[in-house]
């Protein structure tokens, strides 16, 4: 085949992986590879379809056949490494990425994923090395210097951090996303040392910053009809709902599943905090934002002709199968708890497919949860645009704990809320109402969740690695001024959960 030809072919596979046209992807990809059996591209698209379908090791096969034909190639590594991150595998991630740095001694990406990943893992020594790494490479490189800066206040070394970012933003930084994290990075430490102003400040400016890089009144519009269409859903339904549901899907029909719990609530409610303690349980498998509802079960519920007996047991085989993948053989036997607060405004789906499914709701004053999101400096997507702004928090806030507040009137369902502010005064007196809860007696091992390292996805995985600290209660006091604007829309979440 000519050059041309074989430009066409694999041109003719990408329109149909981009338009995620999986399956026929993956035959075009299947006959590019018998026909071109050393190109290293073809390899690495090929297992990215069929990542994309869920056989991994096929994926696995390609992407190690991919290295083994470009072994130089540290940018194609970096890439397969990148696509291990995204089915969260960081060991596989690692390996990649000092695969890519030891074929090119002088490319820096490779070394600036291994940094990252490290620091996700709490490995901070590691990561501090593969920074220094790239600064000895290049000592303005942006990304390098950020993250430098970083660890530095990671470890409690609040001046030279400060005097690192102030000099990154001197500098006036080209790389996008060091451009606005390093404003992110800075308020952090101003929160830290008591200087407010400055932090909303510098809030501010990031945030303006992320606007130009994305159309947010398109991400806006998408986000308000959805959000729209679920409280509607949750606040027309009868309060007997549930029983109506049991009734065309009786016990007796349903598939036996592994015990199943869902912990919601508001971001930054305590939910990342209360699913490592609950995961230090020996009879619990916690999942950090696991991705099974969004792109298995929700999906497949939505395409349901009708929901009938036989196609929702074939969700209730479907969606815990995706949990074990993700967890693998340490989740078998035990109790599955989805840790995911963003999506508890989509507990009507888990209710229809898991009429028993266990709900857990974490509280924290609506004031201080809306202060701790709009400090953060996560993925823009269509959900997380509200936090550019306290006025769209606010709205997002009253969006999602509408439904929670329609859903828990709901005759029949097993749920319980549990208070922030009462797990960091005694971890050990609300830890063990959460697990009695879950049908489980307290283990002397959820004290010290702390020690259990492990990947988390939550953009607060740096929280959790110390014991409980009480000095967020009540922040959003030093920030009153600033958040004077929305305090009358949240005042009516206050009243209603408890909060004066």
């Amino acid at each position: 085949m000519k050059p041309a030809a074989f430009q066409q072919k694999l041109d003719e596979a990408r329109q149909l992986l981009l338009g995620q046209h999986f399956t026929q992807a993956l035959s075009r990809y299947a006959k590019l590879t018998r026909a071109f059996p050393g190109q290293a591209v073809v390899w690495f698209e090929y297992g990215t379809t069929a990542a994309r379908l869920g056989q991994l090791e096929a994926a696995s096969r390609a992407w190690e056949r991919a290295m083994q034909l470009a072994p130089r190639n540290a940018e194609l590594i970096v890439q397969i490494g990148h696509q291990y991150q995204g089915l969260r595998k960081p060991e596989q991630a690692r390996a990649c990425f000092a695969r890519a740095a030891a074929a090119d001694s002088k490319a820096i990406n490779p070394r600036i994923s291994l940094a990252v990943l490290f620091e996700q893992q709490h490995r901070l020594d590691e990561a501090r090395t593969a920074v220094e790494e790239c600064l000895a490479i290049d000592p303005r490189d942006d990304q390098a210097r950020y993250l430098s800066a970083m660890l530095d206040r990671r470890g409690n070394q609040l001046e030279a951090a400060e005097r690192r970012l102030r000099d990154l933003i001197q500098s006036d930084p080209k790389h996008p996303y060091v451009r606005y994290a390093c404003r992110y990075e800075l308020a952090q430490v101003l929160d830290r040392t008591g200087r407010f102003d400055e932090a909303m400040k510098l809030l501010a400016e990031a945030k303006q910053i992320v606007r130009t890089l994305a159309n947010t009144y398109v991400l806006l519009k998408n986000y308000d009809q959805a959000a729209e269409s679920a409280r509607q859903f949750a606040l027309n339904q009868p309060r007997n709902i549930l029983q109506a549901w049991t009734n065309s899907f009786p016990a007796p029909e349903r598939e036996v599943i592994p015990p199943l719990a869902f912990l919601g609530g508001h971001p930054r409610s305590g939910t990342t905090l209360l699913e490592q303690v609950l995961g230090a349980h020996p009879c619990v498998a916690a999942l950090d934002e696991p991705l099974a509802f969004a792109d298995v079960l929700q999906p497949a519920f939505c395409q349901m002709p009708e929901h009938s007996s036989a196609p929702l047991n074939g969700l209730r085989r479907l969606y815990p199968r995706a949990l074990l993948d993700e967890v693998g053989a340490a989740g078998n036997g035990k109790l599955l708890l989805d840790k995911n607060p963003s999506l508890t405004v989509h507990l009507p789906v888990w209710l229809r497919v898991f009429p028993e499914l266990r709900v857990v709701i974490a509280l924290r004053d609506p004031r201080d949860v809306v202060l701790s999101c709009y400090f953060q400096n996560i993925l823009l997507n269509a959900t997380n645009v509200n936090f550019l702004s306290l006025e769209r928090l606010a709205k997002h806030y009253a969006d999602l704990m509408d439904v929670w507040l329609a859903v828990r009137e709901w005759e029949g369902i097993a749920w319980l809320e549990t208070r922030y502010e009462e797990i960091v005064a005694d971890l050990e007196k609300e830890g063990r109402r959460v697990t009695a809860f879950l049908g489980l007696d307290w283990h002397e091992g959820q004290n010290r969740f702390y020690e259990k390292s492990r990947q988390l996805y939550s953009p607060t995985y740096q929280d959790v690695t110390r014991p409980v600290y009480a000095s967020s209660v009540g922040r959003w006091h030093a920030y009153e001024k600033h958040l004077a604007p929305i305090l009358p829309a949240l005042d009516v979440y206050c009243r209603r959960l408890g909060y004066g």
